[in-house]
């Protein structure tokens, strides 16, 4: 089977939150710099499915990691 790669918008729509570019870039402006000793799991914006989501998706090194990595680093870095 082939593995999918997934962008920030897919990501973003995956977590029921509104997936064009702006919208993306206004998330992350609200809620970064995201502390260093937080992992993004365990911040305090994700809804408890969202959040469960990220956790399983990172702990199954799944198609989504990669993704959910770059979306931790912009929160942390504001890229």
């Amino acid at each position: 089977m082939e593995s999918q790669t997934h962008t920030i918008a897919h990501l973003f729509a995956q977590l029921g939150l509104p997936s064009e570019t702006g919208a993306i870039d206004t998330f992350i402006d609200t809620h970064a710099p995201l502390p260093h000793d937080l992992r993004l799991i365990d911040a305090p914006f994700w809804t408890p499915v969202q959040a469960e989501f990220l956790k399983s998706q990172l702990e199954q090194d799944s198609d989504w990691s990669a993704v959910i990595d770059t979306l931790d680093a912009r929160l942390r870095h504001r890229l």
